[in-house]
């Protein structure tokens, strides 16, 4: 639509609610007068869309996220089941399946049930792992592809996942008046409480896109 012509304002979610709130009745057709009038008068403030380059990062990323996630909780899941039953995971030489391999095999001979569960869990984590590294093999090859990534893996300690969350979070730095105001967008700046002689400053806000803080 910005490609034709048609002028586009996408409102900041949490002005819009505040400015609705003041409504009594809550309805669809309360709701769109209310959007219009924030519009008609200017008081909304304006929020930058990203790039589709910078979803799709963004999607991507938030996939292997989730998967991660999917496959802590499989582990936590085999540990737990194995606890019940007196059967300590610990850690071995090899990592998680070499240990879960030694389990299958031996301590669970007596209990084919368990041993089939442990089996389907173990194969559920497999195939997420699976899923982890295809999609870790694309996000290295955008990342390679990209300069301002490649710069930002530059800086000690930052890898190919911060780096890409971060450039594809910020999308475009030109819409930063200034270099502190990149630290308020994720709400990485602490809470302000003044009144009258009282100043405080307070833990960071967490008001800004989570997905960056992370």
């Amino acid at each position: 639509m910005k490609e034709r012509g048609v002028p586009i304002v996408c409102m900041d979610a949490r002005h819009a609610n505040a400015a609705l709130k003041m409504m009594p009745a809550k309805t669809d057709r309360n709701d769109a007068i209310g959007l219009a009038q924030i519009v008609r008068t200017g008081w909304c403030k304006s929020v930058h869309v990203k790039s589709t380059a910078s979803h799709e990062a963004r999607a991507l990323l938030a996939t292997r996220s989730q998967f991660v996630r999917t496959r802590c909780d499989l582990e936590n899941q085999i540990r737990g089941v194995l606890r019940t039953f007196g059967i300590l995971f610990g850690k071995r030489v090899g990592g998680f399946a070499k240990r879960a391999e030694e389990i299958i095999d031996g301590e669970l001979d007596a209990s084919p049930t368990i041993q089939a569960v442990v089996e389907a869990l173990m194969r559920a984590r497999a195939n997420i792992l699976e899923q982890i590294r295809h999609l870790e093999a694309k996000v290295r090859l955008i990342a390679r592809q990209n300069k301002v990534v490649r710069r930002l893996m530059s800086v000690p300690g930052v890898g190919v996942i911060t780096a890409l969350g971060f450039a594809a979070t910020i999308d475009d730095p030109t819409r930063f008046k200034r270099s502190s105001s990149a630290g308020a967008y994720p709400g990485l700046t602490p809470r302000i409480y003044a009144s009258g002689e009282t100043m405080r400053s307070g833990r960071v806000s967490k008001r800004g896109d989570d997905f960056l803080r992370r």
